[in-house]
């Protein structure tokens, strides 16, 4: 095992205190189990409570709806601990309130916030974001869900796919086009949906990875959902999902960094301890050189990232340029994060390929994230017209 040493340039003593308790909790409430709640496709719903109750869930929210203010390098140290169990999907479920509520933290009125946000980040409820459709992902604006305003509800008809938490969440923030004469981003708009909703049906994914992460399938068959659930103004709908996305994406950047970081660690402890032909691993050069690469791609991501939270806390450039930033983070993250994970497995051998490691684990969740919250191609392609390419 190794460790970093601090980066008294972006995270104080209050940040490093927060850092440990969360590691102590990962180390005792969740690595034990990482390995059994994949193979059982989930995690105990107690566990949101568990999290709640040491501040996880509330992180960065308002203190009147049961939060904890932070800024955003608090919810980097969060993204970076609870990797340290190897397990994305845990992770994505665990934290799927924190793509679904800020539209209504952004958006929604006062009602709406109250009514919502303190149960979920109590872990008395879950919350969920349902945007992408079996016809389209990364096209936003060209979604095709409909909600037809008939007196004081809104009807529903759609389906919507890939939707992390969609299986059990209490409550849906759903991107619906509420003018039907409109079939660009304009036509857009943001509505919270109930769990209960008769005529909302569920059907779960199976995946290659993130198994600890239920994901469903949505179904919206006539589902009244009343006006009042209505996230901002009508049309308004485009702008919050993408303001949604530079966050959720930034998250995901320091995620894959820490991953990357995991797979390292595996490979290092591995090298250490096996010995082939009167030696370990670690004494060969070849292991060595596959070590430092691991590292050198993981703190050149990792710094890239810590440099945009920089950035984005200070409000350092525009906003073009930031967005440009974020994509560009994101994909050279995930390349770590694949790099790293391939040569954790590579150098574990026959161990890294038996089903229970976390390198084994992260190489199969690889893939999603390098296509959740957009595709590596969408990123390049959002960061060459932001920057004018």
């Amino acid at each position: 095992m190794f460790e970093l040493p601090p980066r008294p340039e972006y995270f104080g003593p209050e940040h490093e205190a927060f850092r440990h308790g969360l590691r102590e909790f990962v180390a005792h409430e969740i690595a034990p189990h990482a390995a059994a709640w994949d193979e059982a496709g989930s995690f105990p719903r107690e566990l949101y409570r568990r999290a709640a109750e040491i501040g996880l869930l509330g992180l960065g929210y308002p203190e009147a709806l049961g939060g904890t203010p932070a800024d955003v390098f608090f919810t980097i140290v969060a993204a970076e601990e609870l990797a340290r169990a190897g397990s994305g999907g845990l992770q994505a479920g665990l934290g799927s309130h924190q793509i679904a509520l800020p539209p209504i933290m952004a958006c929604g009125n006062a009602a709406l916030q109250q009514r919502v946000v303190p149960p979920v980040l109590a872990g008395e409820k879950i919350a969920a974001l349902a945007i992408t459709e079996p016809g389209g992902g990364s096209d936003v604006a060209a979604l095709s869900t409909t909600a037809r305003r008939d007196g004081a509800h809104y009807v529903v008809d759609g389906e919507k796919t890939f939707i992390t938490s969609g299986m059990r969440a209490d409550f849906l923030t759903v991107a619906v086009r509420t003018d039907p004469a409109n079939k660009g981003p304009g036509g857009l708009s943001l509505l919270l949906v109930e769990g209960d909703t008769p005529g909302l049906t569920r059907h779960p994914l199976a995946k290659m990875g993130w198994w600890a992460s239920d994901t469903a399938q949505l179904h919206f068959d006539g589902c009244r959902v009343p006006a009042a659930n209505l996230i901002g103004a009508e049309g308004a709908g485009f702008k919050a999902i993408m303001n949604n996305f530079n966050h959720e994406r930034l998250m995901m950047s320091a995620m894959a960094c820490a991953y990357a970081q995991a797979c390292t660690e595996d490979a290092l402890d591995w090298a250490r301890q096996r010995r082939t032909f009167g030696a370990a691993l670690a004494e060969r050069q070849v292991i060595r050189h596959k070590l430092v690469d691991m590292l050198a791609r993981t703190e050149a991501a990792r710094s890239l990232v810590y440099d945009l939270a920089h950035r984005l806390h200070h409000r350092l450039g525009a906003e073009g340029d930031l967005v440009a930033r974020i994509c560009m983070a994101k994909v050279v993250a995930t390349q770590a994060m694949q790099f790293c994970a391939d040569q954790a497995v590579q150098i574990l051998g026959g161990a890294g390929f038996v089903r229970g490691t976390r390198s084994e684990r992260l190489y199969r969740e690889v893939k999603v994230m390098m296509i959740g919250g957009g595709s590596e191609e969408i990123m390049k392609d959002l960061a060459a017209r932001k920057l004018a390419l």
